[in-house]
């Protein structure tokens, strides 16, 4: 059977965290402020650190990397962007719009990544090249996967290029299923991990943002999967409730089992009634405060995930 959820992830500890100019211009949820450099750090830290705990207690299997100092890279704690790990031993390597965040696509963490977590490597998906044609397609943000049904959900923005995504459908054997969704500017939402999240058993998605000609063709195919569908309101999405990802672990009383994990913001966010039917999805919910994380970086939990598929 197909596993949509993985039990192990790796997460990057990051060295220099901070408000990135460079990705700005497209990522809307991204807050500057006065915040001096060294406390940004400091905060980000002690919040990296209880969500590292708090997967563990869960029964996650969590693998951390430590960024390097230099070069500065503010956005290092959002690994998901520029790898992902499949099932069949497939790594892939993504092209990514800010130049300032290539230095975090780093090979040495490939290799410690895989001796940590035994993953055997049989094949390595370059899609890089597209940086210098000015093509990118930013990992599990630009992508929202569903491994049972092999649909890759993205909607187009900036950072999720047509071209790229085919070549990636191409190469892993997934059908895409592309959209527009902006926000209520109508501004294109840099990322689809920030729209929508699919579990075993939900597909998560703000509705709301979705252009209308897309909107029913999308829900539809949800629907299709078998998943229970909950649509998100723009005010859910504003405070990270699609950014959310659910992973596997094990029980001793109850076997394997599903850990619905979101932010502080997204669960405070979220009407009772949505919540509880994400709740109802899942065995447990693990709900992390990452505040200066998402108002800085303008990603949340799931942005910090990337999942290991072993």
């Amino acid at each position: 059977m197909t596993q949509q959820c993985a039990d192990t992830v790796f997460l990057v500890r990051p060295a220099a965290f901070g408000f990135n100019a460079e990705t700005a211009a497209t990522n809307r949820m991204q807050r500057r402020d006065a915040t001096a450099p060294a406390d940004a750090l400091a905060r980000a830290l002690g919040e990296f650190d209880a969500m590292v705990a708090a997967l563990r207690s869960e029964g996650v299997n969590v693998c951390v990397v430590r960024d390097t100092p230099e070069p500065v890279k503010p956005d290092a704690v959002f690994p998901n962007n520029w790898v992902s790990w499949h099932a069949d031993g497939t790594v892939v390597l993504y092209p990514m719009q800010a130049g300032n965040r290539r230095a975090e696509r780093r090979r040495e963490i490939v290799a410690e990544v895989a001796a940590a977590t035994g993953y055997r490597i049989a094949r390595t998906l370059d899609l890089t090249a597209h940086e210098r044609e000015g093509r990118f397609l930013e990992g599990t943000g630009s992508l929202v996967l569903d491994h049972a049904a092999r649909v890759a959900y993205a909607c187009r923005s900036p950072r999720t290029d047509e071209r790229v995504l085919a070549q990636w459908c191409g190469e892993m054997g997934y059908a895409a299923e592309t959209f527009a969704a902006t926000d209520r500017d109508g501004v294109p939402i840099y990322h689809t991990n920030v729209v929508m999240g699919i579990g075993r058993g939900f597909a998560a998605i703000g509705a709301q943002c979705l252009a209308d000609g897309d909107r029913a063709r999308v829900l539809a195919r949800l629907v299709a999967s078998g998943r229970e569908v909950i649509e998100l309101t723009r005010e859910e999405i504003e405070g990270f409730a699609g950014n959310l990802i659910e992973l596997a672990s094990w029980d001793e009383a109850m076997g394997e089992c599903g850990v619905l994990v979101l932010s502080a913001t997204a669960r405070a966010r979220l009407a009772p009634a949505r919540y509880a039917r994400l709740a109802a999805c899942a065995d447990s919910v693990l709900a992390v405060p990452v505040p200066t994380i998402e108002r800085l970086g303008g990603g949340s939990v799931r942005c910090m995930i990337a999942e290991v598929f072993r």
